[in-house]
């Protein structure tokens, strides 16, 4: 079995690829996934989120208010550290069962990809027999956050710049998928790499 970890920042198109490995073959576990489970009504997850940030962090209906709650750690990285340190472990441990239930559906010749957005800045690479990082170049990112998502500007330079910088990311990367050209382009490079990748796991 061969463990991968996805990443790259926001705008990067991370989750196209993670689409593209996945339609080629691969078991695509996801992060930001997990990390919705975690924080779901009844959870112990939302119940140490309400904790720590107050109650109007909750939709009347009892759920989370990510909109709210993405307002108040975005401006500040005390409180974006404060927010990980409750979510992170969850989501390693939600992760971590979903991989054993993979493992058992596919057996040990699964390449199974982690797609974790934050993974440069919790400093987890080790964790993986290899990582890909999709990558582009800050000022697309911006661009594809105004201009297919709708945020404004400054909001898409504060998301920005709340993840790790394209140089850390790249820093850990074994694999790079240039992703700021066509989508045929794109399609061509994730064959390349999951040609690659079948080759390690054969190994």
């Amino acid at each position: 079995m061969l463990r991968v970890g996805l990443t790259g920042g926001i705008g990067s198109g991370k989750s196209e690829v993670s689409g593209r490995l996945a339609a080629r073959g691969a078991v695509v576990l996801d992060a930001d996934t997990a990390a919705r489970k975690v924080v779901e009504p009844s959870t112990p997850g939302l119940a140490q989120v309400a904790v720590a940030f107050g109650p109007d962090v909750l939709q009347p209906d009892g759920s989370l208010d990510r909109q709210r709650l993405g307002e108040i750690v975005f401006a500040d990285a005390a409180l974006r550290a404060k927010l990980n340190a409750i979510v992170h472990p969850l989501v390693r441990d939600w992760m971590r069962a979903a991989e054993e239930d993979a493992r058992k559906s596919h057996g040990d010749r699964a390449v199974i990809v982690h797609d974790v957005p934050l993974l440069a800045e919790t400093g987890r690479s080790a964790d993986f027999d290899l990582v890909i990082v999709v990558d582009v170049p800050p000022d697309v990112q911006a661009d594809r956050l105004v201009r297919l998502r709708g945020m404004p500007p400054d909001q898409a330079a504060a998301r920005i710049a709340a993840q790790a910088t394209r140089d850390q990311r790249l820093a850990v990367a074994d694999i790079v998928i240039d992703n700021s050209g066509t989508l045929a382009a794109l399609g061509q490079r994730v064959d390349e790499v999951w040609q690659d990748l079948r080759a390690r796991e054969d190994q």
